[in-house]
């Protein structure tokens, strides 16, 4: 029976729809597409637009080291709690080290199952070292201890300038710590280095709207470049590792979600945006400053996104631990080798130190495989070249999986450490999914105080009328 005494509800106004168009991740799509039929019309031409990709990844570069430091910084001086600090540092750790050794045996598995390699017969003599001469230069110098010492920087003013993350967070944690020690006097800094982050996310949002153009111009030069013939040769190589990581991100992050009480689908849906600008542009350390803002968001608190996103990217690079461990079972296969278990534990054993060592180089994956392989002294360096064809169309996967392993390593922790409310993280997930990303803070319609959000739910739903 209705309650007659109850006051006739308001009728719903009809919310405002955006158009598709406006939309972030439907104009990168459009702007994909564009892409890759201009490369594959006029390859020339479509190669000739990666200044356009790589003037774009430069521009965002260029803010995330000062957004890392001052996120980290004024996220410690504002919590005050060392202790605390410490133990979102030591648990962003034992996840980084479980999920990317489980990545590993993940790749490893798979490419025993499938055999990416098998049936190429390729002669070991007949490759050709010098195409890849210049990686294995390089890497030969991505000891564990270089990583260690690369993390200690050597001033304060040159790790920002740099842009070399680690040494950037080993400093900001040491400044955090110095402004809670000095009190009152770190806290009047702390309150100028919180609106210096308000102006760097605000040069964000202006960039972000050359991301389109970007992701046109990235795919462009990718198909133009290298089209789609290199597909062809290597079709096996690229499913299995695409299927791998698609895998891995839905079924191993599905799972550990689950336990947390989170889904990870809706993340995705809620992060759509970065990840295809990174699968597009091959770079998931761009869209730092973009998920710190998200993250921040859904309840993540400023410290815990200031310390485990960033290094998670030097830690936590699960994309490239698959790539890696299928690359090599590749290689071998192709050639012919054999590789015992015992070899594949070593070779697994190996892999997690060079993975973390080439943190924070160009093409890290592939220079950590090429750190990998004279440390095996199994199989032949110029195995390498046979994924230089390809190594692009790797790197987009790459590029997605690692940003996203680290999106969802944040989170993670952030709900270990009891910082994220249930109904606030649905909430956004469920309903800012395509609201425009702004600076903290900012009181733009698309993105209303989440506080606002809650007590106009929790009115509807007590306003229904009682049957």
């Amino acid at each position: 029976m209705m309650n007659i005494g109850a006051a006739p509800a308001a009728p719903a106004q009809p919310a405002a729809r955006r158009s598709p168009l406006r939309l972030l991740y439907v104009q990168v799509l459009i702007g994909i597409a564009i892409g890759i039929v201009l490369g594959y019309l006029d390859p020339p031409l479509g190669a000739a637009m990666k200044p356009l990709s790589d003037g774009f990844i430069t521009l965002i570069r260029a803010v995330v080291p000062p957004i890392i430091f001052v996120t980290v910084v004024v996220g410690i001086a504002k919590m005050g709690d060392m202790k605390r600090v410490g133990i979102v540092g030591l648990r962003a750790i034992i996840y980084f080290e479980v999920v990317s050794t489980l990545a590993l045996f993940v790749g490893l598995g798979v490419g025993n199952l499938i055999e990416p390699g098998a049936g190429l017969h390729i002669d070991p003599a007949s490759l050709d070292e010098k195409a890849v001469a210049t990686y294995v230069t390089g890497a030969k110098s991505l000891t564990i201890v270089d990583f260690l010492m690369k993390m200690i920087p050597q001033n304060m003013i040159g790790a920002v300038a740099q842009g070399d993350i680690m040494p950037i967070l080993v400093i900001a944690v040491l400044f955090g710590f110095a402004l809670v020690l000095i009190g009152e006097r770190g806290q009047r800094l702390v309150s100028v280095l919180d609106d210096f982050t308000h102006a760097l996310f605000a040069v964000v949002r202006i960039v972000m709207y050359l991301a389109p153009i970007a992701a046109f111009a990235a795919m462009a030069f990718t198909i133009g470049k290298f089209g789609f013939g290199a597909l062809a040769g290597l079709g096996k190589l690229l499913l299995c590792v695409y299927i791998t990581s698609i895998l891995f991100v839905l079924v191993g992050f599905g799972l550990i979600a689950r336990l947390f009480g989170m889904r990870v689908l809706k993340l995705l849906r809620y992060f759509k945006d970065e990840l295809l600008i990174a699968f597009s542009a091959t770079s998931g350390e761009a869209m730092i400053p973009r998920s710190i803002v998200k993250l921040e968001r859904m309840g993540c608190s400023e410290e815990t996104v200031g310390l485990v996103l960033p290094t998670g990217f030097s830690f936590n690079t699960d994309g490239s631990a698959i790539y890696m461990a299928t690359c090599v079972l590749f290689i071998a296969q192709a050639c012919d080798i054999h590789l015992s278990f015992g070899q594949q534990l070593s070779m697994l054993f190996v892999m997690l130190f060079t993975s973390k060592g080439a943190a924070g180089v160009a093409g890290a994956g592939f220079v950590a495989l090429a750190a990998t392989l004279p440390s095996l002294g199994i199989l032949p360096v110029g195995g390498l070249a046979l994924l230089l064809g390809v190594e692009r169309f790797m790197s987009e996967i790459r590029a997605v999986t690692n940003l996203f392993s680290n999106i969802f390593a944040t989170a993670i922790v952030s709900k270990w450490m009891g910082e994220l409310d249930d109904e606030r993280v649905n909430l956004v997930l469920d309903e800012l999914a395509d609201a425009d990303v702004v600076e903290p803070d900012d009181p733009q319609p698309a993105a209303a105080p989440i506080e606002e959000r809650q007590a106009r739910r929790t009115s509807r739903a007590r306003a229904k009328p009682v049957i």
